[in-house]
């Protein structure tokens, strides 16, 4: 009886760490989908603006996957809207980009600094031991 328990208490306590992992996946996603599609539309190289929001869309894809493998794992209720440090850097750049006409070049430096935040989160979610697929 005791290892069932114990057994019982380690796998919903894998979930919960699935879990906590994908949704902070998820809000990632969700702030890079955001910034990519706000700074793609500020660019003035067109090649840029298409490949910004071309990458805003591999994001929303990549999150509606995330979502995918929680609602066959149970978990229905996912209404993950990013991050507040996100939604501060999406701030900060319109009000930037309003007070200043951004270059390309500066626009790219901001896309750049985004995807730091999104790495750390990557490397993260590779040290869990997640189910299969992912």
């Amino acid at each position: 009886m005791a290892t069932e328990t114990h057994t019982l208490t380690s796998d919903t306590q894998k979930n919960a760490e699935f879990v906590a992992v994908c949704k902070e996946v998820i809000n990632i996603l969700e702030d890079d989908q955001k910034g990519f599609a706000d700074i793609g539309s500020h660019f003035k190289d067109d090649t840029l603006k298409r490949y910004f929001l071309a990458e805003s869309l591999k994001r929303a894809s990549f999150r509606a996957e995330l979502e995918n493998e929680l609602h066959r794992h149970g978990i229905h209720d996912v209404h993950e809207e990013g991050t507040a440090a996100g939604t501060l850097r999406r701030t900060w750049f319109d009000l930037k980009e309003k007070l200043h006409d951004a270059d390309d070049h500066s626009l790219l430096d901001t896309a750049e600094g985004r995807e730091g935040q999104a790495k750390r989160v990557y490397a993260d979610a590779l040290t869990q031991e997640l189910p299969l697929p992912l």
